[in-house]
Parts: structure tokens; sequence; C-alpha cells
């Protein structure tokens, strides 16, 4: 039958179920601003009741051992995949917006103006073929076009060598986050074999996992005891239960950038460059290896092209000395890169063949008009345009992949955004109503330690009568 003792003990257990809501309370409002915190909150049921003669007799409450934990899986998994886009186009906006800067015209000393000088100068000799001034213009206007073109090819394919520095940087980032979530795997399934609640390392687990994938591809399901799979590029697992993979970097023999590995069990390694989807790394290679070479190769295709018709024309004109079959630019330098003028004409600028016949030296102009209407010549992309229109859609090129680059990134931004505020409106803390929960549990801790007190007196009047 009901007894005071059964009395004492439903009080206790409510003090310390309402103390225990009281603490979980508390921790939500200490994390209201901690990034990737989930809201908890502890469920209570009522104790097993106790039969007798006369019926049964409530024992109190309790509380459940497993904290609940306010999270939606596939709303997660939303945020990890935009996760994954964002940090493709922001870092390819990135590393365009550096490669901009290499074909920038605004100032009056790029590549364009360059050529507009060059080929000025070619009509100024024209104008005057034996002028000394105007041979030692064009020889000036000349180098400083090759110049041009040497910097603007070596200051691309620095852009290239920095990306593939971050490249290195970013896989030394990745191996530690697998590092870490495999451990948090296994701290999880040693506190929930039991029937308790990990959830804060979940919550660290999520956020290592919410990092990951801004860096690399990544699919990740959680089985029934509560390890996180995470699987990369071709289907290449990166943690598995306790245990976790690594990523490194080897230099291709060909290009002499850096290919990504994956190291499997037995330190075999495998190339996985070309598997890589997205994340900062897809942007990054994606820049690297397709972008800046189509730019590279653009320039080189504008240098041989000036390089050879200029040379062709030239080697049939007459210079001041009376001969011809002189080249202007050095033939074998085809390439942006090493694109200059040939020594011979540096040595002595009478050498440049302006005439273009021996009886014509020194008043004709007729080779220097022939090159110098090189200009408006359909030379560049099957003869359809020319090389200031080429190099002026180039130009338009790196621009328009820049702008794409940044639209794409603000769009991801924003669709991020908005799942993330999604994401808070399930899993965040509401200071208001985790306010009124503290009152209430508050006042419920009251009214326990009021039983405990009233049944404490009950038991004194009882001792005191006997």
């Amino acid at each position: 039958m009901p007894n005071i003792y059964g009395m004492l003990n439903v009080g206790c257990t409510a003090l310390l179920t309402q103390q225990k809501a009281i603490d979980i309370t508390g921790n939500n409002i200490a994390n209201v601003n901690t990034p990737g915190y989930s809201r908890q909150r502890l469920n209570m049921e009522q104790n097993t009741p106790v039969r007798y003669d006369g019926g049964q007799m409530s024992t109190g409450v309790m509380a459940d051992r497993k904290i609940e934990r306010f999270y939606d899986r596939f709303l997660n998994s939303q945020i990890n995949d935009e996760n994954q886009n964002l940090g493709r186009w922001e870092a390819q906006k990135n590393a365009l917006q550096k490669v901009e800067l290499m074909f920038d015209e605004t100032t009056g000393f790029g590549l364009n103006a360059a050529l507009s000088d060059f080929w000025n100068a070619w009509q100024d000799l024209a104008n005057k073929p034996s002028g000394h001034v105007e041979r030692v213009s064009l020889l000036a206007k000349s180098q400083t076009l090759a110049e041009t073109f040497n910097q603007v090819a070596g200051d691309v394919k620095q852009a290239q060598e920095d990306i593939d520095l971050n490249i290195k940087g970013l896989i030394s980032e990745i191996n530690p986050i697998s590092q870490q979530i495999a451990e948090l795997n296994r701290k999880i399934a040693q506190i929930e074999v039991d029937g308790h609640s990990a959830n804060d390392y979940r919550d660290e687990r999520d956020q290592l996992l919410k990092e990951l994938s801004n860096k690399i591809d990544v699919d990740a399901f959680e089985d029934g005891d509560g390890f996180l799979t995470v699987i990369t590029a071709g289907g290449k697992p990166l943690v598995d239960h306790t245990k976790y993979w690594q990523l490194t970097t080897t230099t291709n023999l060909v290009s002499d950038l850096q290919d990504i590995q994956w190291i499997a069990s037995d330190g075999s390694q495998q190339d996985i460059t070309s598997d890589i989807d997205d994340g900062q790394l897809k942007g990054l290679l994606h820049v690297r290896d397709s972008i800046i070479p189509d730019y590279l190769s653009r320039l080189d295709d504008m240098a041989e092209t000036i390089v050879t018709q200029v040379n062709g024309i030239h080697q049939n004109g007459w210079g001041l000395d009376g001969n011809t079959s002189r080249d202007f630019f050095d033939p074998t330098a085809l390439t942006a890169a090493t694109m200059h003028v040939d020594t011979a004409i540096e040595s002595d600028v009478g050498f440049i063949a302006a005439s273009g016949t021996a009886a014509g030296v020194p008043g004709d102009e007729s080779n220097a008009v022939d090159i110098a209407n090189l200009q408006n010549q359909l030379l560049m992309s099957g003869n359809t345009t020319s090389i200031s229109d080429f190099y002026g859609a180039l130009v338009s090129d790196v621009g328009s992949a820049t702008d794409t680059a940044e639209t794409y990134f603000e769009h991801k931004s924003a669709n991020l955004q908005r799942l993330e505020n999604y994401r808070e409106e399930v899993s965040g803390v509401n200071l208001d109503e985790e306010m009124v929960n503290l009152v209430k549990f508050q006042h419920a801790y009251n009214a326990a330690a009021k039983l405990v007190s009233s049944v404490d007196e009950m038991l004194e009047t009882l001792i005191a009568m006997v």
C-alpha cells in the first residue's frame, strides 16, 4: 500500500529530473551562438508504478538516458552538398580574379597597348624608312611587345603554380579532418553503446563534415551503430568506422604540377585528380588544368603568328646594308614566354628591312607597309579574325569567366544561407523558448522540493507520535 517513504522517493526523482532538465536548458542558452550547435531536450517519462492489494502506486518521474537532439539529417545533407558547390565557385572566383589582373588593359600598359605601339612604329618607319630615330623606336617598341608577352605569360604561369601550392595546402587540411572524424566515431560509439547521448560529439562531427565538404566532394552516411562513413572522389573512402585514409600529392612528370593521390591501406597510391567533382579542390583544379592552359595556348598562338608573319615579310625585304633574308624576331622562340627580337636586329637597327627591293634602299617603304598592314589582316582563328580582335576576345573571355564564377558564388552563397536559416529553425536555440522552459523547470523543481519538505514534516510528526 502507499507509504510515506514512497512519497519521499517520488519527490527525489522529481528533484533529480527537473535539475537535469535545467542543466540541459542552461547548456542550450550557453551555446546560443555556438556554430553548429543543435538544441537539446530532456524527455521525461513516468516511472513504472508499483502494484499493491488496493491498486497501484506511482513512483515518480524518470529522465530518458538518451537526450533528444533536434537534428534534420536530410537538411544537413543538403547543406553539405551546397557547401561543396560554394567551395568550388569560391576557389574558382578567387583564382580567376588573380588571373584577370594579368590581362588588365585599363592602365594603358597592357598587351593591347604594346601591340598598338608595335604596329604604329612600323607605320612610322614606313613614313620615313631611312630614319634612324624611327628604327630605334621600332626596336624599342618591338622589345616592349616581346617583353609584355613574356611578362603576361610568366604571370599567368606563376598564377598556375600558386594554385598548385594551394592544392597541396588543401590536402594538408583535409587529412587531419578525416582523422578527427574517425576519432569522433570512436567516442560516439563508446558513449552511445549503453544508451547515453553523444550529442556534443555529433555536433562536432557534423561541423567537421561540413568543413570537409567545402574542400572536396564527399558522400557520407551513418550506420545503425552511429559510425559515419565518408567517401570521396571515385568512391574512395576517407573514413570508415574508426579507420581513416590519407590523401597526398605527387608531381606529374609531364605538366610538373601536382596530381592528387589516395593512399590505400597497403600503402599503394591511386590518382583521383580527374575524379574530383566539387569543393575547393575542383575549383582550383579546373582553373589550373583547363582555364589557364587555354589562356596560355591562345597567347602562344598570338606570339607565333606575329613572329612567323613578321619574319615571313621581313625576310623578303632589304636592310640599309643592302642585304636580305633576315628574321626580325628569333624564329626559334615561338611562344609567348620566349618571344624576343632577333639578336642581329638588336645589334644594328640598319638591318631592319623596310625596303621591298634592293634598288629601293634607303627610301623604299613597301616592306614596312606590308608588315604594318598585318595589324588588320585576318590571321587568327582559321583566318577569321585579326590579331588585335583575337586578343580582345581573349580578354573578354577572361572577364566573362571571372564574372560567371562570381555569379555562381553569390548564387550558391544565397542558397547556403537559406539552408542555414532553415537549420536554425530546426536545430537552433530560441532564447525565448529556453527562458520559458527554465521558468517551468524551476517551478517544478521548487514544487518537488516542497514535496520533500512536506514529507519530512510528516516523518517528524510520525516519529514524535511514537
